[in-house]
């Protein structure tokens, strides 16, 4: 299994799906990437998806999540579906947290890349699964994990850089 997303570039990821685009809801960078999996494995009912910045650990403490998707049934998502009632379920991200008064609700879906300090590395990470996981908007990155359990397939992941600058 492989994703692709015409939104990474030489391994960058255009301005515009970040803190330098035109798009925001709540506050957050609102134009999500697109992506497409490839070769899915035989049996995939649904997939899951992490879109997060490891190297945001040592600016706040923690992995900063940007999206979480599950149940997702279909093998790509258009660029900006987040927020424009996608069909698959949105997660909670990191835009709820200690550096944020975003409520849940305003933090489910994209939260795009905005990194305070340097470039970060972003990595969309995709699981194909054996099941529909079924969880509710707004869940929690750990829920997704729990549930996933026993029911990975495959997972394939890509990494992209965004700078605070061009």
């Amino acid at each position: 299994m492989k994703v692709t997303s015409s939104a990474i570039e030489g391994g960058v990821i255009a301005a515009k799906y970040g803190c330098r685009g035109d798009v925001f809801v709540n506050g957050m960078p609102g134009l999500s990437i697109p992506f497409e999996i490839i070769d899915a494995p035989a049996g995939t009912e649904s997939f899951a998806v992490i879109f997060d910045d490891y190297d945001a650990v040592p600016v706040c403490g923690f992995d900063w999540i940007h999206w979480t998707i599950s149940d997702l049934r279909k093998p790509s998502v258009k660029e900006g579906e987040s927020h424009n009632s996608p069909d698959f379920t949105e997660g909670c991200n990191s835009w709820h947290s200690a550096a944020s008064d975003n409520s849940i609700e305003e933090a489910t879906g994209y939260g795009g890349p905005a990194p305070p300090d340097r470039e970060h590395r972003y990595t969309l990470k995709v699981y194909a699964l054996d099941t529909v996981l079924d969880l509710k908007r707004g869940f929690r990155l750990n829920e997704l994990y729990f549930a996933m359990q026993g029911h990975v397939l495959a997972h394939a992941k890509l990494v992209g850089r965004y700078s605070p600058e061009a």
